[in-house]
């Protein structure tokens, strides 16, 4: 059985601050899902939050960047944001950019993450979402997963992941994309997603049979907007088993709280916490940025309960460790390397500033 695997996010409003996603929201969201099920224009739907953003995970038959999928999630957002600036939330309509629906939510402010394949015998797959965070967060665990054998040893034995797994890489700044054969071009691909401000990982193919793996949100708010708005908050889906890294190997990478752009402002570095969807509420400093992980089986088309997979006591560590990088990084207060550097403050209050000081500089 052919399925489509859509997870499109947005934030339209939250409380208190940055926060957490209201729960009439969340039940505005479940409402309209339930009446395109019951309509049969999706087979199933599950809907979270990861701090202030409102998250829809719809299976249905249709391919990607339907129309009609993505108008459900438009009424959704535009319902929700209308509750929002009833309810005087924060940063009500947020991630909302364009008032009137195309036809393709992406370009319009939410973050989208898209597959279709055919139904596996089994077919597990994990659903990331992040708060307070860009797109390129991805970058690095998804490396680690699908390039490195010392995270993923089913590189060196099993037969078919052995032949390596190839990466398309968005510039998100001139909204074009390359691919890169791993591991034949590793080094090649490191040397781009290091700079993951600009350059993201979009999708993962295994190089076997050319089976989709991967597919990740590279919306960048700024870059639509012309200025901040708040951060991208992304999405990412893998599936895992049977020829692919199991979930272990998946959720590995997350047990280094590895740095980040975003946190407070969209303007400072900080710690990826990994948390569970209790713990996904970011308040210090608005954050420091957080991880969830959902783990799912499809069944024809239908969405078993998730694991909340980083719920995991193992994970206990890699928070501690988070919270001590985060006291270390806060120590620096506006300097950086806590404060991103001035390239990437483009469109924070940097360019006011500058305007309002720039005849007051006197040439040496």
């Amino acid at each position: 059985m052919k399925i489509t695997l859509s997870v499109i996010k947005a934030d339209i409003g939250s409380y208190v601050g940055h926060n957490k996603v209201h729960p009439e929201l969340i039940e505005i969201a479940k409402k309209e899902l339930s009446k395109a099920k019951e309509n049969k224009e999706i087979i199933d739907y599950f809907v979270f939050n990861c701090g202030d953003d409102l998250e829809l995970v719809m299976t249905h038959t249709k391919p990607v960047e339907d129309p009609k999928i993505h108008g459900i999630a438009w009424k959704i957002f535009d319902l929700g944001t209308k509750k929002a600036k009833e309810l005087k939330l924060y940063g009500a309509g947020q991630d909302i950019l364009k008032t009137t629906f195309s036809g393709n939510i992406k370009g319009m402010g939410p973050g989208v993450a898209e597959m279709s394949f055919e139904e596996r015998e089994s077919e597990p797959v994990v659903i990331f979402a992040a708060d307070k965070t860009d797109p390129g967060a991805w970058n690095i665990p998804l490396f680690k997963t699908f390039a490195d054998a010392f995270t993923n040893p089913g590189l060196v034995i099993s037969p078919i992941m052995n032949e390596g797994f190839t990466f398309e890489v968005q510039d998100v700044n001139e909204n074009k994309s390359i691919k890169f054969k791993c591991p034949d071009e590793m080094y090649d691909l490191l040397a781009f997603i290091g700079t993951p401000g600009r350059y993201v990982i979009k999708g993962i193919t295994r190089n076997h049979d050319n089976l989709i793996c991967v597919a990740t949100s590279t919306t960048r708010l700024s870059l639509i907007a012309g200025k901040y708005i708040g951060k991208d908050d992304p999405v990412c889906i893998v599936r895992a088993q049977h020829g692919l890294p199991d979930v272990g190997e998946i959720v590995e990478p997350y047990a280094f709280p590895y740095l980040v752009e975003g946190w407070n402002r969209g303007s400072h570095t900080g710690p990826f916490m990994p948390v569970s969807l209790e713990d996904a509420i970011p308040t210090r400093f608005d954050g420091p940025p957080r991880v969830v992980a959902l783990g799912f089986i499809i069944s024809n088309g239908n969405l078993l309960e998730p694991i909340d997979l980083f719920k995991d006591v193992s994970f206990d560590r890699a928070r501690k460790k988070a919270n001590e990088i985060a006291d270390y990084m806060r120590m620096h207060g506006p300097f950086q390397p806590h404060r991103l550097p001035e390239v990437d403050m483009e469109y924070t209050s940097m360019p006011k500033i500058r305007e309002k000081l720039k005849n007051r500089w006197k040439k040496l």
